[in-house]
């Protein structure tokens, strides 16, 4: 299985602006802490999210989607991201907005499709040989050829050691050339898959070697057992890496041909395949079927074409958990005269479990720009956090956040290393919430086209 597909393991999640969340925030009784997994208030909505979540690992959810419906700036995005959180680092998560899908060429269905595709996971596991521990010695031979004026490296020597064994290996240049490259020494802790020969510097052991305050390398602990065993390798794919992984293949192969082929880019054929693989992968113990999290937002911008799309993703055996996010009451589903709650199809909204969320109060308010200034290092001073709690509470949160860092840039520039609230008030006199924008568009209208 090694050497038949290489991709990239699935990291985290990339939404900045909610990168302080680890979860839902909730007791072992499933009950909501009032600031908790990075997560402000909205009780009722994270412990609904909660019973979400024990659907999903009960295998209860199948054919039915969430729909978050609330105000904008109600944490519909970050109820999201908590629950892939709830379910697992490793759990993919894709969030996209509806409009984004009736924007460039390659199709709303063809971007739906790759987004379920990156919102499935699968978690790999191979067992493979290696060799493992602390480098307690290591001599590099070169020798002469005719081919280059200058010693080439021919093999080396090392020695590697373990809580309870020690043992040297003689190596050969691929696996020499990748130690000189590594910059590998007495001390490392290294490990070398015997199949593949691939050598990878796990970290500096401890108590080997001079040790710094401040260092690249991280220290590890000494390996224990044997120095040669067969050791288990966890990461986690998703569909669409697999896909793109297996259509570049696809392309290479193609030769002259290639141009046009990468134009293609992932085809039906290219799917076809890495389902089955990952079948055979299922089917041999070697892998497990991760159920990612899909977040479409303003869901009330998709047509009725999406939304059969959705349906019938719903049914299927190997589907991601969708959610679905609106601010919209009853609106006109798109493309369509019809009238409908949240712009969505009665027949969907019928299969969908829908949690709400509520506006924030000023104490809420006042507990995320805190989190979020500890998150971004912005440095508050009391008065300062008060002052950015009135705004977000009379204007919007989003407002409030938004002036952390230029009222940050206003305090060094006054040569302040602490916000104070004269500084947001500038910060605020800088740059207008949409109130104010408005109300000067409304002044000045009759300049304006």
């Amino acid at each position: 299985m090694s050497g038949e597909i290489r991709a990239e393991v699935v990291r985290g999640f990339g939404a900045s602006r909610h990168s302080h969340i680890t979860g839902l925030g909730l007791d072992a009784d499933g009950r909501a802490r009032k600031i908790g997994g990075g997560l402000v208030g909205q009780e009722e909505a994270r412990e609904a999210a909660g019973v979400i979540v024990e659907m999903v690992r009960e295998g209860r959810l199948g054919g039915r989607g969430i729909l978050i419906v609330g105000p904008p700036g109600t944490g519909k995005t970050a109820l999201a991201i908590a629950i892939a959180r709830e379910l697992g680092e490793d759990t993919p998560f894709v969030a996209l907005n509806a409009g984004e899908l009736f924007r460039g060429d390659s199709g709303k269905l063809e971007m739906l499709l790759q987004a379920f595709r990156k919102a499935i996971g699968v978690r790999v596991r191979e067992r493979r040989e290696v060799v493992e521990g602390v480098v307690t010695s290591i001599s590099v031979s070169k020798r002469r050829t005719p081919f280059s004026p200058y010693p080439v490296i021919a093999g080396a020597r090392i020695t590697l050691e373990t809580k309870d064994e020690s043992r040297t290996f003689t190596v050969g240049p691929e696996v020499a050339e990748q130690l000189v490259a590594l910059g590998v020494r007495r001390g490392d802790v290294i490990v070398i898959d015997l199949e593949t020969g691939v050598v990878r510097v796990v970290g500096r052991g401890k108590g080997r070697g001079q040790s710094f305050d401040i260092d690249v390398v991280r220290e590890v602990e000494l390996p224990e057992g044997p120095v040669r065993k067969v050791k288990e390798f966890v990461r986690t794919l998703t569909l669409h890496d697999i896909d793109a992984s297996i259509a570049a293949q696809r392309v290479a192969f193609t030769g002259l041909l290639s141009m046009f082929e990468a134009e293609r880019g992932v085809t039906s054929e290219d799917r076809k395949k890495t389902d089955e693989l990952v079948k055979k992968w299922v089917g041999e113990g070697k892998a497990e079927i991760v159920a990612g999290v899909i977040f479409i937002d303003d869901a009330h911008l998709l047509d009725m074409e999406s939304f059969s799309f959705l349906s019938k993703a719903m049914e299927s055996d190997l589907a991601p958990i969708i959610v679905l996010a609106t601010n919209r009451g009853v609106a006109k589903i798109r493309g369509t005269d019809i009238e409908s709650p949240h712009g969505i199809p009665r027949d969907l909204l019928d299969r969908l479990l829908i949690i709400t969320t509520r506006p924030y109060t000023r104490d809420e308010i006042k507990e995320i720009i805190r989190i979020r200034a500890d998150e971004e290092e912005v440095l508050l001073s009391e008065n300062a956090l008060e002052r950015l709690a009135d705004i977000g509470s009379e204007k919007s949160l989003r407002y409030a956040i938004q002036l952390l860092e230029p009222a940050m840039i206003v305090a060094k520039r006054r040569g302040s290393r602490r916000v104070e609230a004269e500084h947001v008030e500038e910060a605020e006199r800088l740059f207008a919430d949409i109130k104010r924008s408005i109300q000067l568009v409304e002044k000045y209208r009759d300049l304006m086209m």
